[in-house]
């Protein structure tokens, strides 16, 4: 396993962890000062200055695109729905090859309005991402599917295992793999193997890390800084590790009411310090 201790921790920051009020500027610049390698930008930060600024932007710091976030999103309840999820998925991949993002990550979308059919609704989710990997391939944009945990399975992604995603993978071929997120997946008693699994494959994309606060006060908005809560993040990262993976570890913290509040400088110089630990 690689020694982050006299690093800043191979770290890239997702910019969700400055909170929704700071910009793509705010983050690139964030990251020049700390030492951080990696950025990972949300589309709607891409958005408020234009893709071309974006790009000039990062190209210029010289930081490494981990990931665009995000895509997905397929499930609807008529055919307009779908249809209209595949044009903006498309959009999300010409914003991640601009980019030259490692991946263009994937929450895959839950239960359409009105609808307790779940498995209908993976099925629309696999038939999603069928129709998008033909343009991604010809783009060069890897797509990464996340397995969010099973809380979200109504609104946000019906797929919440990583070996639910392996499968999806398996059935798609090539120029699909999926973003291990932490706080999504720590409880999953296949995980290891799961991720040992994805290695041979050459499936591991992405990997976002955060902690998972006992108690929690909102189920998404109260994600912890690495080190302030219960998952074992090293014994996650060796398994990655251990199964190939050699990308950035990138931090991507939804917390409204501890860390969004701080300052920017604050922010990053506490994830540089535990992304030593990590």
């Amino acid at each position: 396993m690689r020694d982050l201790s006299g690093t800043t921790g191979l770290l890239s920051l997702n910019t969700a962890t400055l909170g929704p009020k700071r910009t793509l500027k705010d983050a690139v610049e964030g990251c020049l000062r700390h030492g951080i390698e990696g950025i990972s930008p949300w589309r709607d930060k891409i958005a408020e200055i234009g893709l071309t600024e974006a790009e000039r932007m990062i190209r210029r710091s010289g930081l490494t695109v981990t990931g665009v976030c995000r895509g997905g999103m397929f499930p609807a309840a008529d055919a307009e729905g779908r249809r209209l999820a595949l044009e903006d998925n498309r959009r999300a991949i010409d914003e991640a090859a601009a980019l030259g993002a490692a991946c263009l990550v994937l929450v895959v979308g839950g239960l359409p309005a009105g609808s307790k059919d779940l498995k209908g609704a993976r099925r629309q989710v696999e038939d999603g991402l069928a129709a998008s990997l033909d343009y991604a391939r010809s783009a060069g944009v890897s797509l990464a599917i996340e397995p969010l945990h099973p809380m979200y399975a109504a609104d946000r992604a019906c797929v919440n295992t990583l070996g639910q995603a392996l499968d999806l993978c398996d059935r798609l071929g090539s120029g699909i793999g999926v973003a291990v997120d932490v706080y999504h997946v720590w409880w999953d008693p296949e995980l290891d193997g799961q991720i040992a699994r994805a290695g041979r494959q050459d499936r591991l994309l992405a990997y976002h890390v955060c902690d998972w606060m006992v108690p929690t006060a909102d189920l998404l908005l109260d994600r912890g800084m690495m080190g302030d809560g219960v998952i074992d993040l090293p014994g996650i990262r060796r398994s990655m590790e251990e199964a190939g993976y050699a990308g950035l570890c990138e931090v991507e913290i939804f917390s409204a009411n501890n860390w969004w509040p701080k300052s920017i400088d604050e922010i990053l110089a506490v994830m540089v310090e535990r992304g030593k630990l990590l």
